[in-house]
């Protein structure tokens, strides 16, 4: 058997899930054939037996001790922050990685090309969730020198090359954000750009991070939460908030990459 770390079997889990979406995205679907020996099934059925020990996605799961407890706190404050959700126009960003501040970028464009076709901000909600890779835009400045966000997630500074010490995206000084009067998350966020961020996501990394850092994954967190940008809701999770966008009426845009 193999002993696979953390961070190892987050990526085998992502690689397993977009494999099993590629399939089912290149195959015929045969709406006559209801044989429980298609080759689909047989398929599938196979690739679940044949992952045994090293792939099988609860064995996974249950090894990264992620803790099952949810705070009602969380819930109850989620469900309270969504109805803000209001307008004419709605939309949910769903943001697994930081994709060069596209998340942002694209918010910034469905307010201002709603405004050139005659929509105020009144009528307009866009709701970018932050998950995976993505949690990193919802914290400030302190957090992404203090614990290396650069690094971690790969995102360099646009003036030096260098992994970033701030959070780009926040107060933008790209000058391509700049000359273009692209708005970062405070300005936006001020405008009713709705943006969250994935708690169980937090909680994974924070236990990755601390392991280096000589402290516990209880500390990590509560560190990152109190660093929360200005108005950044922190949800169960961020898939929990895609199923809430839609539910409220927010038209789905995968903006990962």
């Amino acid at each position: 058997m193999f002993d696979f770390d953390n961070e190892t079997k987050l990526h085998v889990i992502s690689l397993l899930g977009s494999f099993i979406k590629h399939f089912y995205s290149h195959q015929t679907i045969n709406t006559m054939t209801t044989d429980s020996k298609s080759p689909r099934r047989e398929f599938l059925g196979k690739l679940v037996a044949g992952a045994g020990s090293t792939l099988a996605l609860p064995a996974l799961l249950t090894s990264l001790n992620v803790d099952a407890a949810i705070d009602p706190n969380t819930v109850a404050d989620a469900d309270e922050w969504f109805s803000k959700v209001k307008g004419k126009h709605r939309i949910i960003y769903d943001a697994p990685e930081p994709h060069n501040g596209f998340p942002v970028i694209w918010s910034w464009v469905f307010y201002k090309t709603n405004n050139g076709t005659g929509t105020a901000d009144n009528e307009l909600t866009a709701v970018v969730v932050l998950r995976h890779n993505g949690i990193c835009m919802a914290m400030e400045d302190r957090i992404w020198e203090k614990y290396k966000f650069g690094d971690m997630f790969k995102v360099n500074d646009s003036a030096t090359g260098t992994p970033a010490i701030r959070n780009p995206y926040n107060v933008p000084t790209d000058q391509l954000w700049t000359a273009n009067g692209i708005e970062g998350i405070k300005a936006l966020s001020a405008r009713g750009v709705m943006f969250c961020v994935c708690d169980m996501a937090l909680t994974v990394n924070s236990k990755r991070v601390a392991k280096g850092m000589n402290m516990t994954p209880e500390e990590v967190k509560k560190d990152w939460v109190s660093g929360l940008l200005p108005g950044v809701q922190l949800v169960p999770s961020g898939v929990w908030a895609v199923g809430r966008a839609q539910e409220k009426g927010c038209a789905y845009c995968y903006a990962g990459g």
